[in-house]
């Protein structure tokens, strides 16, 4: 061993008085992912996996980063499905509920708008609503995004019902068969859309509107 430093031995460089203090070096941490970006990963993740198929785990490994980091933000994988299903559902709600309150037109007019905006929400929360389109009920997470699926629906169906009564929809289907055919003409697009289609969003709401509507109008 070497001889130990004591009086008479030289000091370290630095360590003089009034030797200038050497900043402290900041440790770096693993990249990692803010709380939005972290959902909207995630969502991209059970959108191609399966929500059931895939585990905590596996969405750390896609994102690259650790389970404790996901956890940094999340309780549960169960909180992290909700988060992902509920922006593109509140998103969906609202823009539904502001047509559906409109002043100054009639009730297609309003219909028309409501199935209008769908679709423009539908495209820019595409893997929420396709997350959404896909639960079944296994969960309290899932069952409670039925629900709100299906007060949506109600929303609709009252529009097509008023749009009927006004005279401005033929009489002869149901206000529950008009709304089904017209949501599965609208959720389908999230079967064969992805960002790379060559028509942008408002273009692909005026054909599905249009096309929606030719058969329907008296």
């Amino acid at each position: 061993m070497g001889a130990e430093a004591g009086v008479g031995s030289e000091p370290d460089a630095g360590a003089e008085a009034g030797a200038p203090a050497q900043p402290k070096r900041t440790r770096r941490g693993r990249p990692g992912y803010d709380r939005e970006t972290l959902i909207n990963k995630a969502t991209e993740v059970f959108v191609s996996r399966g929500y059931d198929g895939t585990s905590m785990d596996t969405v750390a490994r896609e994102l690259g980063i650790t389970k404790s980091a996901i956890y940094h933000h999340v309780k549960s994988k169960e909180e992290l499905l909700h988060l992902a299903i509920n922006r593109g559902i509140s998103a969906l709600d609202s823009a539904v509920e502001d047509e559906r309150q409109r002043t100054g037109l009639t009730a297609l007019e309003r219909l028309r708008a409501a199935v209008h905006a769908s679709v423009v929400i539908l495209i820019e929360y595409h893997h929420s609503v396709t997350l959404l389109l896909r639960v079944r009920g296994n969960s309290d997470v899932e069952r409670e995004a039925l629900d709100q699926r299906r007060k949506i629906d109600d929303k609709i169906r009252t529009l097509v019902a008023e749009a009927i009564d006004e005279g401005g929809l033929r009489s002869d289907f149901t206000p529950g068969l008009i709304t089904r055919l017209l949501f599965g003409m609208v959720n389908s697009i999230t079967e064969w859309y992805r960002p790379s289609y060559p028509v942008d969003p408002e273009t692909i709401a005026d054909a599905v509107t249009s096309m929606a509507f030719t058969g329907l109008e008296v």
